[in-house]
């Protein structure tokens, strides 16, 4: 298995610290919203590590993390907490906002059939750990008290902007203008701990310490939940392009230097998702979520497959046309499928053979799903297999790709597939008159009974979900 790794900047062969288990970290979702497709799109390509790991024959152990306190509107550790902030904008309670996002987003990854991790923590429920962390800081000279917050000392870490390959010139406040310059810190790359002086009103969610009633920084939630369950080593941990700098970067600081060794090997990273407007993200305004393009009549797997065609690491541009094709893409390959043979044969084992073996090959190069895409489509075509062949096949690429293609087709009720048929040509008449609001309604009635449509060269196709 060959991985990027952020860290050095190169493909490497991946090796665990234990023979045949994998310790894995992701960085979850911050519960102040739902998740949008960007942020989705990371977690796919999670769950394809996941899931090619196992299937390469790993025992994988996956832990992430919630974030219900702690994590600032400015990465420099400034600005409003993001939890209290969607409190006050859904006039709800913090733990009602906290509460109500994680089960919104655990609905989505189970719609894309992303697994959930085994070990998912919420950030509240590990201050002991976050406190007992930063008394070691403290004490080792890490980290340091100043206006009664606890910051940690960059200066201290050599090997700062390993992860980030950026240097302390380019950090200076005067060149990032959205970093505003904290008089109380020693250095202005210097991060939050914990914070006692709230830098905003009307904090919530606060607990004791040694320091006074305060609450955690950001960054020292995912050491602790970290350390709390892998204890001092860690194989991978993922996240998305902009939590190299400073999540991940901070995340490596304070936990080497309290452990005083090399903590996590591997750091994976994927893409953005962008639009034409650039970066996809909440702070942008109106942002995408996939319950909004369900609502368009999109399947989520039709996303799922749109991330896959591209590779992880890739910047992927969103629109909607690239959208309609992935969903082409999809209902082609469903229908190719459903239209297979199911009666069993003998396996074509030579040509299953060579098959599988693309497959291990994509998959183990750095995650290359866009070639296992492609071999899905070259084996459907190839007349050495069977059918029997075909579906064998199918079934193991799917492991991975987790793409629902060998499920069977639903039993369709006859009087209901009647009213179908009679509300997709009711719909057809409404789109050539132009009554183009009325014939929306009869898609959105066609969702409801489990149909999607969509609209082609050779006229309306119907795809049951």
């Amino acid at each position: 298995m060959k991985l990027y790794n952020t860290l050095t900047k190169k493909v490497e062969v991946f090796e665990s610290n234990e023979p045949g288990k994998v310790k894995m970290y992701t960085c979850g979702p911050t519960v102040y919203h739902y998740a949008h497709i960007g942020n989705i799109r990371t977690y796919i390509f999670e769950d394809v590590l996941e899931k090619t790991l196992k299937y390469i024959g790993f025992d994988v152990q996956r832990v992430m993390n919630i974030t219900d306190v702690g994590h600032m509107t400015d990465d420099s550790d400034d600005g409003e907490d993001k939890i209290l902030k969607a409190a006050k904008r859904d006039n709800m309670t913090v733990t009602d906002i906290a509460s109500f996002y994680t089960k919104e987003f655990i609905k989505d990854i189970d719609k894309l059939n992303i697994n959930k991790p085994k070990i998912i923590s919420r950030a509240t429920d590990n201050i002991d750990q976050y406190i007992k962390i930063i008394e070691v800081l403290l004490n080792k000279g890490y980290a340091y008290e100043a206006n009664d917050n606890i910051y940690f000392d960059v200066s201290k870490y050599d090997d700062y902007y390993k992860l980030s390959g950026l240097n302390k010139d380019e950090l200076l406040v005067g060149v990032r203008d959205e970093v505003d310059e904290d008089t109380f810190k020693h250095n202005p790359s210097d991060f939050g701990l914990w914070f006692t002086n709230s830098k905003f009103d009307h904090q919530k969610l606060k607990w004791d310490s040694p320091w006074g009633e305060g609450y955690p920084g950001w960054h020292i939630e995912c050491s602790g939940i970290c350390i709390k369950y892998f204890g001092e080593d860690l194989d991978i941990h993922c996240g998305g392009v902009d939590n190299i700098f400073p999540h991940h970067t901070n995340e490596i600081a304070q936990s080497e230097c309290y452990l005083g060794h090399k903590w996590c090997n591997y750091w994976i990273h994927s893409g953005h998702l962008n639009d034409k407007n650039g970066k996809m993200s909440k702070s942008n305004g109106e942002f995408l979520t996939l319950n909004s393009l369900i609502k368009r009549g999109y399947n989520p797997l039709s996303y799922r497959l749109l991330c896959l065609q591209s590779h992880y690491r890739n910047n992927l541009v969103f629109s909607y046309e690239a959208m309609d094709n992935a969903q082409n893409t999809y209902n082609k390959l469903i229908n190719k499928i459903y239209e297979l043979n199911k009666s069993k044969e003998d396996l074509n084992e030579t040509v299953i053979d060579e098959y599988i073996i693309k497959f291990k090959d994509s998959i183990e190069n750095d995650m290359n799903t866009a070639n296992v895409i492609t071999y899905l489509f070259d084996l459907l075509k190839d007349d050495r297999l069977n059918d029997s062949s075909k579906l064998y096949l199918i079934g193991e690429y799917d492991k991975v790709l987790s793409l629902d293609l060998v499920k069977k087709k639903k039993n369709i009720n006859p009087k209901l597939e009647e009213k179908i048929k009679k509300l997709v040509k009711e719909r057809e008449t409404l789109k050539r008159e132009k009554k183009y609001e009325e014939a929306d309604r009869i898609r959105e009635e066609l969702l409801n009974l489990g149909v999607k449509i969509n609209d082609t060269k050779e006229g309306t196709e119907i795809v049951w979900i």
